[in-house]
Parts: structure tokens; sequence; C-alpha cells
């Protein structure tokens, strides 16, 4: 079942590839629609017969492939993996949903969006470090040729920057994986038996160092972090959806699963490091952020303050904070994904992002007061309002991590604080006043236009009233990164607080 995620938009992508040329755009849009739904009902259907109280992976596919090599084609699905494929099946869905009809080059353009999500969700399930490294870079080639090919004006200058900065990403990644490898005198690349890699401290380290570079270039995390801005501002609606929403992801995992997972005693270590980090690189994107005045930009570095906020869970290893780092992944994913629709949805009515040029599109009869009025609840989710997404997500992270950080925490709350200036800032400008003239045509905003914000805008109520729908899937695994799997299952009941109860 787990190789169907993978592999199907896979054959989808070579189907639209090989189809006819004079195939029309809409048609190929259908069929990636299509591609898709399956794979998000198989992903529904997976999570229905996943068993959150079960410590061991679940779905486990385990073939030989390149033995002479120590790879085997290994799969298997777990709570810090679900509620992320969950993620990258909706909001791929949504990206196809998203896109122009009428689309250049459609058969390349809709094959690319599917090898992404291939891509994507081969690396959350990855029981192999030599196979997670794979799909890890496979997922380069397709978004670099969607924001090279249907980004805006500087494009090519955007879409080098992302292959450069992710080609580095990657070697440093390897490197690590490589070094782990030959180090411990594994013969395989296989997860399990590496966590209990029984190498020294400083040999620790020193594997570790390079894997967090790699990684933090990839979430981005300051100072590795100047890509994603120009990436975000070149790319499409679609693909800055899938780029915030789920690609940053594959950094913030691979932390967890991989920074964590095999190297806890170098983790523990760096962990002071890694909070000041984090705080830092908080701050820096809000006070970024309050300084653009392109919409887009606004969002793009609010996104590298939150996912900071994803590096200081982590940072913190305990139990409730490796929680507080997967929802607030998944809010983060959700959150990010609607204010760049709704940015692009602007763009796309008024021609402009511009804050300084924008004005009163909150206007009941001329303006976009729908529109405007689900800009604000995103905007109130990203700052962290009670009763949305955004507030449990940032409520766990800054819970669990105080007690170890205080310091950092508190500089992480301001930049949390911070949220809230640039966003009314922006919305302000945007939304409040009087309508300018040369807004008072905009075209009409259709009902179909508006159902991925809308469907995104429910689940960050819905997760906001009732967390635990989130929180169930990862709890038992959250412990299992941190203890041995013996341990863990005298401990989880009786000495550790269940969120999910």
């Amino acid at each position: 079942m787990l190789s169907f995620l993978v592999w199907f938009p896979v054959l989808g992508a070579i189907a639209l590839t090989i189809s006819p040329v004079t195939i029309e755009s809409k048609t190929c849009r259908r069929i990636a629609l299509a591609v898709s739904g399956i794979i998000m009902i198989a992903t529904i259907f997976l999570g229905w017969h996943f068993k959150p109280e079960l410590l061991e992976m679940q779905f486990v596919e385990d073939l030989p492939w390149l033995e002479y090599l120590g790879l085997n084609y290994q799969l298997g699905l777990d709570g810090l993996s679900l509620p992320l494929l969950f993620i990258n099946s909706l909001l791929t869905f949504i990206a196809l949903y998203s896109s122009s009809p009428d689309l250049n080059r459609p058969r390349f353009y809709y094959s690319l969006m599917l090898l992404l999500n291939a891509g994507v969700t081969g690396a959350f399930l990855a029981q192999d470090l030599l196979l997670f490294f794979l799909f890890y870079e496979v997922e380069i080639i397709p978004l670099y040729f969607l924001i090279a090919i249907w980004g805006g004006q500087k494009r090519s200058y955007a879409a080098m920057k992302f292959l450069l900065y992710t080609a580095i990403s990657g070697f440093l990644v390897l490197s690590s994986f490589l070094g782990l490898v030959w180090l411990s005198g594994a013969n395989s690349f296989a997860y399990e038996p590496l966590r209990s890699n029984g190498l020294p401290l400083n040999v620790q380290i020193l594997l570790l160092i390079p894997l967090l570079i790699g990684l933090a270039i990839k979430i981005p995390i300051f100072p590795f972090h100047t890509w994603l801005p120009d990436a975000h501002v070149e790319a499409s609606t679609s693909v800055s959806i899938l780029l915030a929403g789920v690609l940053l992801k594959l950094g913030t995992y691979g932390l967890i699963r991989f920074g964590i997972g095999l190297f806890l005693d170098a983790w523990s270590t760096l962990s002071p490091y890694l909070a000041t980090i984090a705080a830092i690189s908080a701050l820096y994107g809000a006070s970024c952020a309050i300084a653009q005045k392109d919409m887009k930009k606004v969002v793009a570095y609010s996104s590298i303050a939150h996912m900071a906020y994803v590096l200081l869970a982590a940072a913190a290893s305990t139990r409730l904070s490796i929680i507080a780092a997967i929802v607030q992944m998944v809010t983060h994913g959700l959150i990010s994904a609607m204010l760049f629709f709704l940015v692009g949805l602007v763009y796309k009515k008024t021609g402009s992002r511009d804050v300084d040029y924008l004005r009163g599109l909150l206007n009941p009869q001329k303006g976009m007061p729908i529109t405007g009025s689900l800009m604000i609840l995103a905007a109130m989710a990203s700052a962290g309002i009670p009763g949305l997404a955004g507030f449990i997500a940032e409520f766990l992270v800054f819970r669990s991590s105080f007690p170890i950080f205080p310091i950092q925490t508190l500089m992480c709350l301001i930049g949390s604080g911070l949220t809230a200036v640039y966003f009314l800032l922006m919305i302000n400008r945007v939304f409040f006043g009087r309508l300018t003239p040369e807004l008072a045509k905009i075209p009409r905003i259709y009902w179909w236009e508006r159902i991925p914000s809308l469907t995104l805008a429910i689940l960050i109520l819905f997760l906001g009233i009732q967390p635990n729908w989130l929180v169930r899937w990862s709890e038992p695994q959250a412990g299992l990164l941190l203890l041995g799997k013996s341990e863990l299952s005298v401990n989880i009941s009786d000495n550790s607080p269940s969120l999910a109860k």
C-alpha cells in the first residue's frame, strides 16, 4: 500500500507525458486531479487502519534492492510520518486545483507536480537512509523546473539559487549518512539498526553537524534562508503552496527522524546552541516580515520565523516537545498554504501584491470582502489566536521548551508577538481604508475559486478546537524517538502524561 502512494503518481506523470501533444490543458488538469484524489483517498484509508498505540512501524515493505551497496527498498509508516502524508496529499490536490486551467506546456507541468508529490511521499516513508536521500534529492528536479518555467520575471535566478542551495543541502546530508554507516561498521543503510550505533560522543557530533547544516538549508534556518523569499516571490501560487506547506517539512522531519533518532547524545550536547539559533531565526524572520512591501514576501519571511519554532521544540527533545514540533509542522503547513493561496487570489484579481498600492479590498460592494475575511482568519491563526490551530501548536512548543530553554523561548515568544504586528500592518494597508479608483473594477470571484481556502479554514478551526485528532497519532512515536523500545513499552502508560487521553 505504501508503494502505491509513491509510485501511482509516477505512473500518472508518465501517462501525462506520453499523452498526445494535442491534449487540452483542462484535460491534463482533470487527470492530475484524479490521480491526486486517489492518493488522498488511499492516505485516508491508511490513516483509518493505522493503530497509534503500536510502537513499531506499520504497513512495512522491505525488499532487497542493491545489496552490495547496503541499499534496500524499505518503507514504513508511523505517527511521525502519517500527519505529514495527510498534508502532502491534501496540499497537492489543492495546488493542482489552484493551477490555471490554461497553462502552457500542461503535460509537463502536471507531470512535475505529480513527481513532486511522489518524491516527498517517498522521503516521509523511507526507512533506509540512502533511500531517504534519493527521494530527498528527487523532489529538487521538478521543483526547479516548476519555478524556472512557470515562475515570475526573475524565475531563472530564483530557480538556480534554489538548486544550488538544495544541492549543497543534499551533499551534507549524504556525507553524514555515509560517515555514520562507515564509522559504525554497519553493512546497510537501514534506519533501525543504525539507531544503536554506539559511536563516541565526539564522533556523533562530527556527523551531526553536517546533517544539521544540510537540513537547516531546507527548513530554512537563518543564515541559510536567503533562497526561500526569492523562490516564493517568483514561484506560482500553486508551487508556493507546496513549497511552504510541504517541502520545508522535509528539513524539520529530517531533524526529528535522523538528528534525534540517530544522534540523541550529540543532539543533547548541541541542543542549547540549536535553541539559540532557533530564537535568532524567529526574531530575524519576524523583523524582516515587518519591512516587506510584497505580500508574498511577508508570508515567506513568516514561514522562516514559524519553522524556527519547530527547531526550538526539537532542541528541547522531550516527549511533549516532539509532539509540539509535529503539531507545529502540520498547522504551519495548513496556515501557510491558506495565506499563499489568498495572496495569489489577490494578485490574480488585482494584478499586484504591493501593500503600498492595494487599498480597501474589504469593501463589501466592489472589493473582496470574503477573501479579506479569510485572510484575517489565516493571519489570526498564524499569530496564535486561541481557538485556531496555530494557538495549540505554539502553546505546546513554548510550554514544552520553556522549562529547558527559558531565555530562547522568551525570544521566540517575542517573535510570535511580532507575527500579529506584520500581519496587522499588511491587512490594514491592503484590506481597510477607501478602495482606490484603480481597484474599483476587480473581477468577480466565483465560489469555486474559494473552495481551497474554505477547506483549509475549516481544518484550521477544527484542529484549533479538537487538537487531539492530531496529537493522538504522534504521541507514542514521540516517546519512542527518545527512549529504547523496551523502556518505552513499560513507561509510556505509567510515567508519561498522555495528551491523547
